[in-house]
């Protein structure tokens, strides 16, 4: 058995829906890390 790479279509609502959730994430941690400076770096 060999594995088929998914379809274009597919494809483009992975990384859709990889970025709906990675973005507020990262904008998340950008946040904390930014309230760790300021609560013990100033």
């Amino acid at each position: 058995m060999t594995e088929q790479a998914p379809e274009p279509r597919r494809t483009g609502l992975m990384v859709f829906a990889w970025l709906w959730v990675a973005l507020p994430f990262a904008y998340g941690v950008y946040e904390l890390f930014r309230k760790v400076v300021q609560l013990f770096g100033g």
